[in-house]
């Protein structure tokens, strides 16, 4: 089951000679930088990333929501990004990224929002990306993800162009990020996608500051115009937020506290949706709230763990209504969003890390239903080759009542064991 939209994209020629100026901007940027003045007023960094993820997942069991046989995907990335600094008050910093996906069979609803989603980035005003190979079985896209000059100053910054924003508190889960959030069971978080924005972070006095940003899509109902305060009450620091995303006005509040050795967060946002036509399986009001906390226990090197309940109210009440929803597309269009990071409207999480050596890092996530008892458990491992190359290994084993037919009755429960491998390579 597929639950991307179909996506256009530019005539071949047009494809090729934007790929061609592309490569031709990045072979000149890796290329050695010529002697710079004296006063080193300008410096030229150029990073790159090399993502090879094998995905394997097994048969759910239903062979109406997904193949009867084990998916195998692969997927490599490839991320390129030069930086500019013209002295210490100007930035100029894009990203170019290559995409390549190979799959055996459609999985279905196994293993979907483990590997990041082709679908559309919300917030920009043009795409920039290019299919390069459509076929059954594979596909390949190249996308420019970042491209934007920053002006930095003491009491301000601003940044103009395609840029990743982040607001919130939660590690898995977020009431407040309104810019390409991340779904809870994804296993690359290093990279968001970028918008295309105009953001103002202004510091007014010494412990507060205000952010205003302004996000663009192809019209103001497909934009985003938010403020957040930011400051300090008392040892605890909060932020006010507000504005209107898409068809959406919305105000929200965030906080944080160091508490006896650990550090307990909360999000909460009230949202007036203003969908034409509206959805039936979208409230008129909805609220978005997260509560949880993080501690590092005292056992062997010591395991840092983060707890988190949240609560979407642009989820659905039941999991029978998950597929009619996700056949709405209206409640599509915001799921793919990132509006709601779950289909239902509760949802525990726990992560974990510990670093058992240098090259050495266990860890795991667990995400659960409490409504319908389904969830997925998720250890992981991560062995580090030195600062420049790492293997992570991911397991997901889902667990709930299993669909009938095309009736889901559980959130997780249609979902087939899956076991991720990854080998990252950065230069």
């Amino acid at each position: 089951m597929r639950l991307c939209p179909a996506r256009g994209g530019c005539r071949r020629p047009r494809v090729r000679n934007a790929a061609r100026a592309v490569a031709a901007a990045l072979v000149l940027a890796a290329s050695p930088a010529p002697a710079q003045e004296a006063d080193d007023a300008v410096s030229l960094a150029f990073r790159t990333a090399l993502k090879s993820t094998l995905l394997v997942t097994g048969p759910a069991g239903d062979p109406d929501l997904s193949a009867d046989t084990t998916a195998v995907q692969g997927f490599w990335r490839a991320r390129f990004e030069p930086t500019v600094r013209f002295g210490g008050d100007v930035t100029v910093s894009g990203a170019y990224e290559v995409r390549l996906r190979v799959l055996s069979a459609d999985a279905g609803l196994s293993g979907a929002g483990i590997l990041p989603r082709e679908t559309p980035a919300p917030y920009r005003i043009r795409q920039l990306d290019w299919n390069l190979l459509a076929t059954p079985g594979a596909s390949a896209w190249n996308e420019i993800d970042r491209a934007f000059v920053g002006w930095h100053r003491s009491n301000a910054e601003i940044t103009i162009g395609r840029q990743a924003i982040g607001w919130g508190r939660g590690v898995l889960f977020s009431a407040v990020d309104l810019f390409s959030p991340f779904t809870p069971l994804e296993a690359d978080r290093e990279w968001r996608r970028g918008v295309d924005a105009v953001r103002a972070d202004i510091k007014f006095a010494p412990r507060r500051s205000l952010d205003l940003v302004g996000a663009f899509g192809p019209s103001i109902d497909e934009s985003a115009f938010a403020s957040r305060l930011r400051g300090y009450a008392g040892r605890a620091d909060v932020e006010v937020v507000g504005g209107r995303r898409a068809q959406d006005w919305f105000g929200g509040a965030t906080t944080s506290a160091a508490v006896k050795g650990g550090e307990v967060h909360a999000e909460v946002a009230v949202f007036r949706t203003g969908d034409r036509p509206p959805s039936p399986y979208v409230d008129q009001v909805a609220a978005k709230a997260v509560v949880g906390g993080s501690y590092q226990l005292p056992i062997g090197p010591g395991i840092l763990t983060y707890v988190e309940y949240h609560y979407s109210g642009f989820g659905v009440t039941d999991p029978s209504q998950i597929l009619p929803a996700l056949s709405d597309p209206v409640f599509l269009k915001r799921y793919l969003r990132g509006d709601t990071q779950i289909l239902e409207r509760h949802a525990i999480g726990i992560v974990s890390t510990a670093e058992w050596s240098p090259e050495l890092t266990l860890g795991g996530q667990w995400i659960h239903n409490p409504l319908d008892g389904s969830g997925v458990v998720a250890p992981s491992v991560i062995w580090s080759l030195g600062d420049k190359a790492s293997v992570l290994i991911n397991l997901y084993f889902p667990y709930g009542a299993s669909p009938a037919g095309l009736m889901l009755h559980s959130e997780y429960g249609a979902s087939g064991r899956s076991g991720l491998v990854q080998v990252r390579l950065y230069g």
